[in-house]
C-alpha cells in the first residue's frame, strides 16, 4: 500500500483561488505515480492512456494550433522585435534552461524584457512588481504575456505543450527553500510536457512563490490538470488565458 502524508497550511493570498473550498490540508500523492515501482507497473496501461504526454490528439492539437498562431502573430512578432532592439541594447530573444518532460532540461525562448546588464539568466531571482530590471517595452510585454509568444517554437519542437504545468528553472525557490523541499511530490508535475499556460495560472497562481500556501496550491493545480486532462479542458484553459492575460493583462 502506498502511504500519503498531510501538512497543514494557511493560505494568506486572497488573490489565489482555492482548489477546494475551506481546504486546510495538502495530501502528498504517491511518489510511485511517476516512477517505476510496483504501483507504476500495476497501472502502467491505464496511466499511459491518461497521461497528457502520451496522447496523440494533444500533440496533434499542439502542432496545428501553434503553427497557425505563429502565422497569425507574424506581423506582431516583427513589430515587437523592432521595438526591443530600438529600446535597449541586447538580443531580441532571451533563452534559459528549464525543467521539461520527465525532468529533462530544455532551452525555453522568450522575448527579452529585461536589461542585459541586470538580467538573471539562472532565473532563481524572481521578477517582482515594479522590478527595475524590466525595460519599458518589456513591461508592456510582460503585462500582456506577449513575451511568451516565442514559446510556440518550443511547442512545435516538442519541448512544450500549449497547456501544461509551467516550466520552472532548476533550483527554483518557494517560501525561501527549494521547491522540491517544500512540496515532496514536486517532480510529479513533470509527467506532462510543460505548457505556455496552465490550470494553475488561470486559477490565480502566478507570480511570486514567496508564500508557502500559494506555492503549494500551484503544484496541486498542476497535478489536478494531469489527472483530469482532456482536449476540452485545454481549450477552456486557452480561452481563459486569452481573456485573463492578453485582454486584461495580469502580468508584471
Amino acid at each position: 500500500m502506498v502511504s500519503t502524508a498531510t501538512a497543514r497550511y494557511e493560505n494568506q493570498d486572497s488573490n489565489v483561488a482555492s482548489l477546494w473550498k475551506n481546504r486546510r490540508f495538502i495530501s502528498a500523492r504517491p511518489v510511485e505515480y511517476v516512477g517505476h515501482g510496483a504501483y507504476r507497473k500495476k497501472h502502467s496501461v491505464r496511466l499511459s492512456r491518461r497521461e497528457p504526454a502520451a496522447a496523440f490528439s494533444k500533440r496533434a492539437f499542439d502542432i496545428t494550433a501553434a503553427s497557425l498562431a505563429l502565422l497569425f502573430f507574424a506581423p506582431m512578432l516583427i513589430a515587437i522585435s523592432i521595438a526591443i532592439k530600438a529600446s535597449s541594447p541586447g538580443p531580441i530573444l532571451f533563452h534559459q534552461y528549464r525543467y521539461g518532460y520527465r525532468n529533462r532540461r530544455f532551452k525555453i525562448y522568450k522575448f527579452r524584457s529585461m536589461r542585459t546588464d541586470t538580467g538573471d539568466r539562472s532565473g532563481i531571482r524572481q521578477t517582482v512588481q515594479g522590478d527595475p530590471r524590466v525595460t519599458r517595452v518589456g513591461r508592456i510585454l510582460r503585462k500582456t504575456s506577449l513575451d511568451e509568444i516565442p514559446q510556440l517554437i518550443n511547442v512545435i519542437k516538442g519541448d512544450m505543450s500549449l497547456v501544461g504545468p509551467r516550466p520552472h528553472v532548476p533550483g527554483m525557490l518557494a517560501a525561501n527553500v527549494l521547491y522540491e523541499d517544500l512540496v515532496p511530490y514536486y517532480f510529479q508535475r513533470h509527467i506532462a510536457r510543460p505548457g505556455i499556460t496552465g490550470l494553475a495560472q488561470v486559477s490565480g497562481c502566478r507570480g511570486s512563490t514567496a508564500e508557502a500556501g500559494s506555492a503549494i496550491s500551484r503544484i496541486d493545480y498542476d497535478l489536478e490538470y494531469i489527472e483530469n486532462w482532456s482536449l476540452r479542458m485545454d481549450v477552456i484553459i486557452i480561452l481563459r488565458t486569452i481573456r485573463r492575460e492578453f485582454i486584461s493583462g495580469s502580468g508584471y
